[in-house]
């Protein structure tokens, strides 16, 4: 950390990964608690390493600054070490600004969220610049990017296997060469796409379901795509590669060009559909389409990162959902979902002709648009 970084951070306002504060007491116990929800909010919250900067004022940025002797790296270490479960990776800097000095405590980015206080139980995030408890739905993201969970494999009870596509199930395990001459029920329970229930019965898994499922509408309202077109709005649900099909389908109906780049719609469809955020259940995803533009609203901003640029490279990103990507590679027959990298790359070379091509990476909404031109 250096003067430059620091008027660089100075710059911004307040949010998920950087908090302004006067100065840090820790002479109490419900004071080095204070900093230890302080610094797991800014851990658990979505982005890279985060940043508390002492000696300023919140509001105005003013500089104050403050005594070096308050602040003692090994101490300040020690209460978070003892504080939080998994330990939060910290460290402590002073700069020098305007004849002050101020203190810069950096929260490292951690693959070990969400991260916990000990003495309360409690998880933390930040909503903007403010430190709140974490819903569960965002626990249960933040676990599935940090692959301590896989959401796919969890059990709908009140499903059951005659919710199941029989047909799309027989094709998929054909293409992979099992034979289904075995009890199919132990075959499916061995892939995840169904589990055994208490009273001896199966039901099918939420990954079950999004592949293979009749109408998983049904138990899961939130899998659906929304189309909006000249005031007019269409809601298309089933399984995945259902989705896929009407939805691709409705589209050409609409833009009806015969030189239009489909394919790439095919592929920025085929990223929303795998790599979307099931566990926020408030939303599906949604098409807006306007005399000029096509924009596709997913629910998941990229994780880990906030600068989408980072990710117009040749390298794939780390997938969201990789159990879900996996099989769908297999079950789908037109290979739609082979490409389903993040390639944007490929995606704006594919409307060079036609305008440009816009990916917005949306944090605070958790949320990824795709904006392609008509």
């Amino acid at each position: 950390m250096d003067t430059q970084r620091l008027k660089q951070l100075l710059s911004r306002e307040e949010g998920e990964k950087l908090d302004f504060k006067a100065e840090l007491n820790l002479n109490t116990e419900s004071e080095k608690k204070e900093l230890a929800k302080d610094v797991t909010a800014i851990a658990n919250s979505r982005g890279g390493r985060g940043y508390i900067i002492y000696g300023v004022e919140d509001k105005t940025k003013r500089i104050l600054g403050i005594n070096t002797e308050d602040f003692q790296e090994e101490q300040i270490q020690q209460i978070i070490y003892n504080r939080t479960d998994p330990p939060v990776p910290v460290n402590v800097d002073f700069v020098q600004i305007k004849d002050k000095t101020v203190a810069v405590l950096t929260i490292f980015r951690s693959r070990h969220a969400p991260h916990q206080v000990l003495q309360t139980g409690a998880f933390y995030v930040r909503r903007g610049s403010t430190t709140d408890f974490a819903r569960r739905s965002e626990l249960a993201s933040i676990m599935q990017e940090n692959g301590l969970m896989s959401f796919e494999t969890v059990m709908i009870k009140n499903s059951s296997v005659d919710d199941l596509d029989f047909d799309i199930i027989n094709r998929y395990f054909s293409r992979i060469n099992i034979s289904m001459n075995q009890p199919k029920t132990i075959i499916l329970d061995a892939f995840g796409f169904i589990s055994q229930r208490y009273d001896g019965n199966y039901s099918p898994t939420i990954g079950g379901l999004l592949l293979f499922g009749k109408a998983p509408q049904i138990y899961l309202p939130h899998c659906y795509v929304r189309i909006i077109c000249n005031n007019d709005v269409e809601i298309l649900s089933g399984n995945i590669l259902s989705m896929m099909d009407q939805v691709i389908g409705r589209i050409k109906s609409i833009i009806n060009r015969e030189d239009y780049p489909f394919e790439a719609f095919e592929e920025a469809l085929a990223n929303a559909l795998v790599h979307r955020d099931y566990l926020d259940l408030s939303r599906g995803i949604t098409i807006n389409i306007t005399e000029k533009t096509v924009e596709i609203i997913n629910p998941g901003a990229i994780s880990q990162r906030s600068n989408v640029n980072l990710h117009m490279n040749k390298c794939a990103p780390e997938r969201r959902n990789p159990w879900l990507y996996q099989r769908l590679i297999t079950i789908d027959e037109r290979r739609r979902f082979v490409k389903s990298d993040m390639g944007m790359i490929r995606i704006r070379k594919a409307f060079e002709k036609i305008g440009k091509v816009k990916f917005i990476n949306l944090i605070k909404q958790n949320s990824f648009k795709v904006i392609l031109p008509r």
